[in-house]
């Protein structure tokens, strides 16, 4: 019998110095290429993947980064607004991946970056 196959929530974040396409773009494709790397992601195995950004980023979606990668053209993908909580890390763009895998949840591999190192430094030094 096989490894049971099950949806798991893949989490990471950045932000960006400035809200700019390019900017926004970059950062983004740094965290999913990082993000995929680690948790060796199949996009045939992807269920879908939310962003979601802080008010400040208004440039681009961040989703557009990810239709650069191959493989990535039928995910379901879609963009959202973060909600504005005081004191909040601001210009941050946050992922959830939902994927199907056979990983349990202690070997997901969360990937947070730049200035979002301090939303989850528990998980940061995992890799």
């Amino acid at each position: 019998m096989g490894e049971l196959c099950v949806i798991r929530g893949i989490r990471g974040a950045t932000t960006v110095e400035k809200d700019t396409e390019m900017e926004v773009i970059a950062a983004v494709e740094q965290l999913m290429a990082e993000i995929i790397r680690v948790n060796e992601i199949d996009p045939d195995m992807v269920a879908s993947v939310f962003f979601s950004a802080t008010d400040e980023i208004r440039s681009v979606f961040p989703a557009k980064a990810l239709r650069k990668f191959e493989g990535w053209t039928y995910v379901p993908v879609t963009c959202m607004q973060e909600i504005p909580v005081s004191n909040s890390l601001p210009s941050c763009i946050r992922v959830m991946i939902h994927v199907n895998t056979t990983k349990s949840q202690k070997e997901i591999q969360h990937v947070y970056q730049a200035g979002a190192v301090v939303l989850r430094p528990d998980l940061t030094n995992k890799i």
